[in-house]
């Protein structure tokens, strides 16, 4: 069974961009990459249940975009998402990073499976 971090770490992957699970770690002493991509799961309630056995689980994926030049020129995080089966969710500006220059942008990604 693939799990949703698996499915979506393999829906990103072709964006060619830094990305990681939860929250993005450098070296001591190593900046933060120009633009990079953080993932995680935010919720995953049972959607169906038949004799006692959960039958469907949905998934909220959200995923981050960070970027120091400012959130015009994006991969497409959606189009790559959508492709691997997920659904579209909201789409939410992020405050601005002063300690380390980076513009955010927050996507969610519903994600039906059948257990």
């Amino acid at each position: 069974m693939t799990t949703i971090w698996e499915r979506t770490n393999t829906a990103l992957t072709g964006l060619g961009v830094p990305m990681a699970a939860n929250r993005y770690l450098v070296e001591s002493g190593h900046e933060l990459p120009e633009q990079y991509i953080v993932y995680q799961l935010i919720s995953s309630p049972p959607e169906l249940h038949a004799d006692n056995v959960e039958k469907y689980r949905s998934y909220r994926m959200q995923v981050t975009i960070w970027d120091r030049n400012g959130l015009a020129n994006l991969p497409d995080i959606s189009g790559s998402m959508v492709a691997a089966g997920f659904c579209r969710g909201p789409i939410r500006e992020l405050p601005y990073v002063e300690s380390t220059r980076h513009y955010g942008l927050a996507y969610d990604f519903l994600y039906l499976d059948e257990e």
